[in-house]
């Protein structure tokens, strides 16, 4: 065996066992008081899943009024519920699934950069970046929706730049056809794939040669594929059912936006500066890349470096339109930003290898200090929130209060944890005074303080008690589960929104 092939086979080792150490401690919290805090980690992974959860534990996947935001993103709880009939319920198998898109993630990753015929350090390089991240190492460990939305993008620009490989035409539309069912997909597991689109269609204008004809034969296969599909699932199945459950995730994800041309300059400063997040060293190596691609353009002749840096504006444009910085949102660049550099790296090697050789050992200090990270977190697991929803669960069983259904933010995230029946007080399409006249709830869970407007509703039939307090997490003003009893008022003191009731009673 030659040396090479020794280092190669080593390496993919190396990325292996980075790989493996995302699986220990499948259960443990999501990092605390790491340098990212998400709100995710309390509600997200059950909220996404729940249609899953659901349809195992009850053998229906809706709750009607409640939040079902299945409707619109379907395919990540499908995944789910195909993986719970299986394995049961429980947080290590939605995370395990979330592992497993992430590996499927690596090597797509892989792929891309073989379609160009580079000399496989790129590839790997790519691989080991992303495996070793401390940032997508605590957010890969957690059921939420962006690395699926990562793999159907990713798998269409594989399916893409695979194209010119066929020498026959039918082959060609063939591969064109399943890139845009692949889009569809990645728009129906988080809608904000839509963000996504241009990079794809851009590798389509790559792989047509830059011809205009040919360009708009190709777009019309892949666009028409996905419009199709997406229009099937919409006009089929959402529309005549479901249409209220679609339109109300949309609803409440609308945020506060900026009145200014200073205020949206300022949001999307902030979205970019959110990169940051993701690894510091590695953002601005990307940017300094990108300010050295507007003298040397050979740079933009590679579609993958192209490509990428339209998908990290397109979601950065989505994050600052959305005038939300989450931190979770930044796993979707992280992936377009390594391929960035690796790429960039890659063609700068050819020119200028000083540079490149320069950029490439900034890359391995911080990469260093990323699995200094991981390796600190992977040590010190943390079981905080598990605990917390175990002992809440023990302590409505030891002490029973007619119905078992708990009410809560993180409901949803306890059901999956523990199968306690649950329903969420914040997000629903029936009003929540409603919601609770409906499913009348035995208990409530709140984190902290109770919120004035949520009291108000659930005063409207029941007044609370206060039961027992949990601990979790590293938030301030998020680490106290606080347990109430809820015991109804007397019936003539009881009100809700009758008229809604109505209009309920007269759409079935």
């Amino acid at each position: 065996m030659n040396r090479s092939r020794f280092l190669t086979i080593f390496w993919i080792a190396a990325i292996g066992a980075l790989y493996a150490v995302h699986l220990f401690h499948l259960s443990a919290d999501f990092p605390n008081f790491s340098p990212w805090m998400d709100y995710s980690k309390y509600t997200d992974e059950g909220w996404y899943g729940s249609a899953a959860v659901r349809y195992a534990l009850t053998g229906s996947w809706r709750v009607p009024g409640d939040f079902n935001p299945a409707a619109a993103v379907p395919v990540w709880p499908v995944f789910e519920g195909v993986l719970f009939h299986f394995t049961g319920v429980s947080i290590v198998a939605a995370r395990a699934l979330a592992l497993a898109v992430f590996a499927g993630n690596l090597m797509l990753a892989c792929a891309l950069f073989l379609t160009q015929k580079q000399r496989p350090c790129a590839a790997l390089l790519a691989m080991t970046l992303l495996a070793g991240n401390a940032f997508l190492y605590s957010f890969s460990r957690l059921a939420l929706l962006e690395p699926m939305l990562i793999f159907w993008t990713l798998f269409s620009w594989l399916l893409v730049l695979r194209v010119p490989n066929q020498t026959r035409e039918g082959a060609r539309y063939l591969l064109l056809a399943f890139a845009g069912a692949s889009l569809c997909l990645a728009i129906l597991t988080k809608t904000t794939g839509v963000f996504l689109l241009p990079a794809a269609f851009y590798l389509v204008w790559y792989v047509a040669g830059f011809r205009l004809g040919v360009f708009a034969r190709y777009a019309a296969v892949t666009g028409g594929t996905l419009a199709l599909l997406w229009s099937a699932y919409y006009f089929l199945l959402v529309h005549p059912r479901y249409l209220k459950d679609y339109s109300y995730l949309f609803a409440v994800n609308q945020m506060p936006q900026p009145v200014s041309i200073g205020g949206w300059l300022a949001a999307f400063w902030y979205a970019a500066h959110g990169a940051l997040w993701i690894d510091k060293p590695l953002a601005t190596l990307a940017a300094v890349l990108l300010v050295i691609s507007l003298f040397y353009r050979e740079l933009w002749r590679g579609p993958i470096f192209a490509a990428s840096w339209i998908a990290i504006a397109g979601y950065v444009f989505f994050i600052g339109y959305h005038n939300n910085m989450q931190p979770r949102y930044y796993q979707v660049i992280a992936f377009p930003l390594v391929f960035v550099m690796c790429a960039g790296l890659a063609a700068l090697w050819q020119r200028w290898p000083w540079a490149a050789a320069a950029g490439l050992a900034v890359l391995l200090v911080s990469l260093g200090l990323n699995l200094r990270m991981v390796g600190g977190f992977a040590r010190h697991p943390e079981y905080t929130f598990v605990t917390a929803a175990r002992n809440l669960t023990r302590y409505i069983d030891e002490h029973p209060n007619g119905n078992r259904l708990l009410l809560s933010i993180s409901g949803a995230d306890i059901t999956l944890i523990t199968h306690l029946p649950s329903i969420c007080d914040d997000f629903g399409t029936y009003d929540l005074p409603y919601r609770i006249h409906t499913y009348r709830p035995g208990w409530y869970a709140a984190w902290n303080d109770l919120d004035p407007g949520t009291l108000a509703d659930i005063n409207t039939q029941y007044a609370l008690k206060e039961a027992a307090h949990f601990h979790a997490f590293d938030d301030p003003d998020r680490n106290d589960l606080v347990l109430y009893r809820m015991e109804p008022l007397p019936s003539d003191k009881q009100s809700y929104n009758a008229e809604e009731e109505q209009a309920e009673n007269a759409g079935r």
